[in-house]
């Protein structure tokens, strides 16, 4: 495995990041023993790095894979918090959820632009008096925007970004791959780490991994990618693949077969609560119904946090 120091936080971190959205209540809803032993097999395979979101739901999984585990493993989560006392809280929580004294990284989630950031500056705050007290490492955003890129690597008190960035722009709301790979060098001259997202374009991509993997790991500016992974096939291929080593073939033959889509169940009543999360404008009530145009999908998932009547999910 190869490993890569994130900009100047002083994290060393592996090329390949756990990421942990698809096992989720979100997406496969795995049981905290099937999550957390996936997890740990990543880590024993070399994967120090894991991302993850407090929207996730997946702080038992990490604590669980954890437990017992005595090598360096870097933890990265996300946080929609806006307010200073909103922000204190998403650590607490974070930090006893996975039994930790500190997290290494702490993001505000879905940042679009200066002006969002701005709007979560009490948020900032209150991360940079946490990152002080040593209870965080390190600081940033995550985004689907060029423009939350660049705005982030002029903001001095962010160590860390996370930006979408995938083969075909899949799920870049305001430019193209070639925009936000321009966004990223200017990050990286700035002197950010950055971890990239969404390689796959959330699963349309799964047919062409190999192509894709190729693509994200010619980013020479990228510390890490996360990348979600269900089963131990394909933390094999991802594994093997960020170490520069060739997949087993028949490993790429049987994940290419697994694309993901978004599925609504018969019971949806249109409430039209998913239209309003989503940000890729994928959702739409027709007749009653939520429908998904999947060509804008990104498979995030994130609709099925505010379904009341639980019946969206990845599968």
């Amino acid at each position: 495995m190869q490993y890569h120091q994130l900009g100047t936080t002083g994290l060393l971190v592996s090329r390949l990041c756990f990421g942990t959205l698809t096992i989720s209540p979100l997406q496969r809803s795995f049981s905290i023993p099937e999550g957390a032993k996936l997890i740990r097999a990543a880590l024993e395979m070399g994967v120090n790095f894991i991302d993850t979101a407090e929207i996730y739901d997946c702080y038992p999984y990490i604590r669980e894979a954890l437990t017992g585990y005595s090598g360096e493993a870097v933890i990265a989560t996300k946080t929609y918090a806006y307010s200073g006392a909103g922000m204190e809280q998403s650590i607490n929580k974070c930090l006893k959820a996975i039994n930790r004294e500190y997290v290494d990284i702490m993001l505000l989630h879905e940042q679009e632009s200066v002006y969002t950031v701005k709007g979560h500056w009490e948020a900032v705050e209150a991360m940079v008096r946490a990152r002080e007290k040593g209870l965080i490492r390190a600081i940033g955003i995550s985004t689907h925007y060029v423009a939350g890129v660049r705005a982030a690597a002029s903001i001095p008190e962010f160590d860390v970004i996370h930006p979408i960035i995938n083969k075909y722009g899949i799920g870049i709301q305001d430019g193209l791959t070639k925009d936000m790979l321009e966004a990223i060098s200017f990050a990286a001259i700035m002197g950010k780490g950055l971890y990239g997202m969404k390689c796959f374009g959330g699963g349309h991509l799964i047919p062409q991994a190999e192509e894709a993997l190729d693509f994200i790991l010619s980013v020479r500016e990228l510390a890490a990618v996360a990348v979600g992974m269900q089963c131990l096939e394909e933390i094999k291929y991802n594994v093997a693949k960020f170490s520069g080593v060739e997949p087993e073939s028949d490993l790429n033959e049987k994940l290419s077969r697994n694309k993901r889509v978004l599925h609504i169940e018969k019971w949806c009543r249109g409430c039209g609560q998913c239209v309003e999360k989503c940000t890729a404008g994928a959702l739409k009530v027709v007749e009653g119904t939520a429908k998904v145009d999947m060509l804008r999908c990104r498979l995030c998932g994130y609709c099925a946090s505010v379904c009341p009547e639980f019946c969206i999910k990845v599968i």
